[in-house]
C-alpha cells in the first residue's frame, strides 16, 4: 500500500465517510475511492466507479462482479440511527438497532423521557431536535426516525433530515397525520422532498405493540440500506 493511501485511510479513521480501497489483483495497482478516485495508481472507468460506489453503499467487500480482477475493501464505521422521541417504541427500537450494528442516539428535550434509567447504554440528547440535528449532521450513512406525534418536535427533525443526504427517513403516525405533516412541510418549501419520508414508518408486518413496531422499523431501515438503486 502506497504511503499516500495509508495516510488518507488513517486520516479518515476518525471521520464518518465510507471509503473503498480498490486493488487490481493482476498487478497490485490500487486506488482509494470515495465518489471518485482520491489517490493511487489505478485508473477506473465510470462503470467501475459506479460498481465500487454500490459496494461502498452496501458496505460489502469482495471482488467486483463486473470485473473479478478488481477487489474492493470497504472501510466504514457503524451507520447511525437518530431517533426523535424517547417514547415506548424507542425503548424497543434503540437496543434492536444497536444489535443490528447501528450507532443510536435518542433525541428528546423532555428529560423525564430521555434519561439513562429508561435508556441504559444509549447515547441521549436533551437538545431540541433542530439543535441536535445541526450538531449531529445527518449524512448518507444516517437513518432518522421521528416518533413523538408532536409537530414541534418531529417537524424540525424531518426538515433537517430532508435537507440532508440521510439514506432513510421515517415518521410514526397514521395516514391522516402524515397528510397534515406533508402540508406543513410544503409550507416550508419541502414538498418535493416529502416523498422520501416512510410513513407510516416501518414495513407492513401487521404488528401493533411497541416492540413489533420497532421490528418493522429496523426491517425497513435495513431494506432501504441495502436496496439496489438500479
Amino acid at each position: 500500500m502506497k504511503p499516500e493511501i495509508l495516510q488518507r485511510l488513517l486520516a479518515a479513521g476518525s471521520g464518518r465517510a465510507a471509503l473503498a480501497l480498490v486493488t487490481r489483483l493482476s498487478d497490485g495497482r490500487q486506488a482509494l475511492v470515495d465518489r471518485q478516485v482520491l489517490c493511487g495508481d489505478l485508473s477506473l472507468g465510470a462503470d467501475q466507479l459506479a460498481a465500487v460506489a454500490h459496494s461502498v453503499r452496501v458496505e460489502r467487500s469482495g471482488a467486483l462482479p463486473q470485473d473479478e480482477d478488481l477487489f474492493v475493501r470497504v472501510y466504514a464505521g457503524p451507520p447511525r440511527l437518530l431517533v426523535v422521541g424517547a417514547v415506548h417504541v424507542a425503548l424497543a427500537l434503540a437496543p434492536m438497532a444497536s444489535l443490528a450494528g447501528f450507532e443510536v442516539t435518542v433525541i428528546d428535550p423532555r428529560r423525564a423521557f430521555a434519561n439513562a434509567e429508561r435508556f441504559p447504554r444509549v447515547a441521549l440528547s436533551n437538545e431540541w431536535p433542530d439543535e441536535a440535528m445541526a450538531r449531529l449532521v445527518p449524512d448518507a450513512r444516517t437513518a432518522v426516525v421521528t416518533l413523538t406525534h408532536e409537530p414541534k418536535l418531529d417537524d424540525p427533525a424531518l426538515i433537517a433530515a430532508l435537507r440532508s443526504p440521510a439514506f432513510y427517513i421515517g415518521a410514526l403516525g397514521s395516514t391522516r397525520t402524515h397528510a397534515k405533516r406533508i402540508q406543513r412541510l410544503m409550507e416550508q418549501g419541502l414538498g418535493d422532498q416529502a416523498g422520501r419520508i416512510h410513513a407510516p414508518v416501518g414495513l407492513a408486518l401487521g404488528g401493533r405493540s411497541p416492540s413489533e413496531i420497532a421490528v418493522a422499523i429496523v426491517a425497513q431501515i435495513l431494506q432501504e440500506r441495502y436496496r439496489d438503486p438500479s
